[in-house]
């Protein structure tokens, strides 16, 4: 007769029914005065020892074991998290970023599986075939993020009992190098821009590298033309319109195109970060520009008489008073750059090159930072140190002029010169001496 096999450790009572599956129950207590059983089965025996091992682990965690509903699917998860969940933490912008790439990138391919049967080789070959289809490696590195937030708070509200992305490596990105105006280029664009409506936007972003919806969302009141200071508090952004038609769907692809859409339009949102929150001191002839822009609007307004609608009091607006389409800045900034010999000029560019040139201008980087509305000043001196040559050039010569003079040629004091010794001390003397002056 054969020896009964002994229980493994943690393994409960399984056994095999009669029609061929191995079963186990788990005591889970008793909840309203009921006592609650959760029933396991599967194929083999190790699958259901392994199951029940995975419940008593998720018991010690804390975890809520659910009884009767059935488990849930990473596609019933994410659609959970981004309709009730990130709503509360991003914008809208992002929220519809997150929608899109959930619905065309993630829960076709991972969508079907159980959430806590996820596992790292299922998302190892989702992103990789996000890549093999020609996928930039950016975009999936987002969307590797998104299912990554999403089952980090699975795992916080019990939902899971690991967040199986830590266990797999993130798409590696390589930043492509920027490439900024130089100054000469930043001049024409200026020059230019002052024959075309709102050209003050445009030296407001070579000159203070605001942001785009920091720039089209920036009110006057937040502007001190005296004082010459400019506070960003607050940026635009054009809200997606939502499909309202759910009792009777349209069956339109953009929410945009349906009849009874809502919940879209032109936003006025905070700065993401403290940081963005900042006082700017204006060029002496960013506020001339800006004083010539204000008659032009002024007359503007006279204009379009009972037409004129600016309920934000917006800086940069379209004829009408209305805010001004981020589409349609891009567009204009493209046909600017173009006119001005810069048609490869991409609209964050405008950015690039006022921080380029700060530092350039040999501005302390934490000045910089502030200026930029940065939250490190890894970011500030990561992204734009490396893109101004004069930098480097300037480095060069410092370093030139401390070793050999300034005119980098060998000097009385230098090792073969009789009077080196005295050279290096006076030299020395000369260091000390300055290091000790206050500044």
């Amino acid at each position: 007769m054969a020896k009964k096999r002994r229980r493994g450790n943690g393994e409960g009572a399984i056994y095999k029914g009669s029609d061929g599956r191995w079963r186990a129950t788990v005591d889970l207590g008793w909840v309203g005065g009921k006592r609650q059983r959760k029933y396991l089965s599967g194929r083999t025996r190790a699958e259901v020892a392994d199951r029940l091992r995975t419940l008593h682990r998720q018991q010690e965690d804390g975890v809520k074991i659910v009884i009767g509903d059935k488990p849930l699917t990473v596609e019933q998860w994410l659609t959970h998290w981004v309709d009730h969940i990130a709503p509360g933490r991003v914008r809208p912008s992002t929220l519809a970023t997150y929608r899109g790439y959930v619905r065309n990138r993630i829960t076709p391919v991972l969508g079907r599986h159980r959430l806590d049967r996820l596992e790292p080789e299922h998302v190892e070959a989702w992103r990789n075939g996000l890549l093999d289809a020609g996928l930039a490696a950016a975009t999936v590195l987002q969307c590797f993020r998104i299912l990554s937030r999403a089952l980090k708070v699975a795992v916080q509200r019990g939902k899971v009992t690991r967040n199986v992305c830590t266990l797999v490596d993130a798409p590696s990105v390589d930043r492509d190098e920027v490439q900024p105006l130089t100054a000469g280029q930043a001049r024409q664009v200026l020059t230019l821009a002052v024959t075309r409506p709102n050209g003050a936007r445009w030296s407001v972003a070579l000159a203070l590298g605001l942001r785009q919806g920091e720039a089209l969302g920036l009110p006057w009141d937040a502007v001190d033309l005296d004082a010459g200071t400019l506070t960003v508090r607050q940026a635009l952004q054009r809200r997606p319109w939502q499909h309202g038609c759910a009792d009777d769907p349209c069956k339109r692809k953009r929410g945009g195109n349906c009849p009874k859409r809502h919940g879209g339009g032109f936003v006025i949102v905070r700065p993401k970060s403290r940081a963005g929150r900042r006082t700017i001191t204006l060029p002496s002839p960013l506020v001339t520009a800006l004083r010539a822009h204000r008659e032009h609007q002024d007359a503007e307004r006279d204009t379009a008489g009972d037409l004129w609608k600016n309920e934000h009091g917006l800086v940069f607006t379209r004829p009408d008073g209305h805010p001004i389409d981020p589409a349609a800045d891009w567009r204009e900034w493209k046909a600017l750059a173009k006119d001005a010999g810069v048609a490869a000029a991409r609209l964050h560019d405008a950015r690039h090159t006022a921080a380029s040139l700060l530092l350039a201008q040999g501005v302390p980087a934490r000045v910089a930072m502030e200026i930029l509305g940065h939250s490190q000043i890894g970011l500030t001196l990561g992204t734009y140190s490396h893109v101004a040559p004069e930098l480097r050039t300037d480095a060069a010569t410092r370093m030139g002029e401390a070793l050999w003079g300034s005119d980098n040629t060998p000097t009385a004091g230098e090792p073969g010169n009789s009077d080196s010794a005295n050279g290096e001390q006076a030299d020395d003397r000369e260091a000390d001496e300055g290091d000790q002056t206050p500044t």
